[in-house]
């Protein structure tokens, strides 16, 4: 199967296109794009550059990828857009590129889903297996792990981190990091213990969950301050990777974390 581009789209010369790309009617294609093999682009769907695109991905109609960030420091300097394998952006989704006052570049990795009127703005790094759920929204330089949901209406404040296999309930504000393998919601968010559901679809087995567990009820349930609590972890669960990992991700945090 050859590349197929529709007659009314446009598509730039210094375009490079992969092996059975489809581009359809009225899509727009920038110069400075690489689109891996296999990806669809769907009408009225616009990329702009420098912008690559990994292999099998699919951009619904009216998605826009790859523009300007919405940054008034922006000057039009030169930044980038990174994006792996298997992802889908669903209709009106966005993703920014990258700033020179960030690190340059967006990331996005491979088999995320970006529903209807998703955000993802400048510099934002996200890993894989993530969802954004309709209107969930990033500004600028937030970082995703990976196994991540957000759900509809979903706002995170810049220079925030989601933890991998985080649960994000609908319409939340997120204003501080959000805690790996838990459910954090609410317009002044919280957590609500695990993401026991989540997880368990992961294959999290139940020596797994409860190490979790007792490490969120000493970081979160207990009297103790957070130094004390992760001390307490580190004594009982060291060596549990789940919790070395949520330990490590408390410990890295510039903004505090929702508890």
């Amino acid at each position: 199967m050859r590349t197929a581009v529709h007659t009314s789209a446009i598509v730039s010369p210094g375009a490079r296109l992969g092996a059975d790309v489809e581009i359809g009617p009225y899509a727009v294609i920038g110069p400075d794009v690489e689109i891996g093999d296999g990806t669809t682009v769907g009408a009225h769907a616009t990329i702009e550059g420098p912008t690559v695109m990994g292999a099998a991905n699919r951009v619904f109609p009216h998605a826009v990828i790859g523009f300007d960030p919405q940054d008034l420091k922006y000057r039009g300097e030169k930044s980038s857009l990174k994006i792996g394998n298997r992802n889908v952006f669903r209709e009106f989704s966005t993703v920014h590129r990258g700033t020179a006052g960030g690190h340059g570049e967006t990331v996005v990795g491979d088999n995320n889903y970006f529903m209807a009127n998703s955000h993802v703005a400048h510099d934002c790094v996200i890993g894989s297996f993530n969802v954004m759920a309709n209107c969930a929204s990033l500004a600028g330089h937030v970082d995703i792990g990976d196994h991540a949901i957000l759900g509809a209406f979903a706002g995170a404040h810049q220079f925030i981190r989601i933890g991998d296999s985080a649960f994000i309930g609908a319409y939340s504000a997120l204003r501080q990091d959000v805690l790996p393998f838990c459910r954090t919601e609410g317009s002044d968010a919280k957590t609500y213990g695990l993401n026991v559901v989540g997880l368990k679809r992961l294959g999290f087995s139940e020596e797994r969950l409860k190490a979790l567990e007792r490490a969120y009820r000493l970081l979160v349930k207990s009297r103790l301050n957070t130094t004390q609590a992760l001390a307490k972890i580190e004594e009982e669960l060291s060596g549990q990777p789940d919790v070395d990992y949520l330990v490590r991700f408390i410990r890295e945090s510039k903004r505090g974390f929702h508890r």
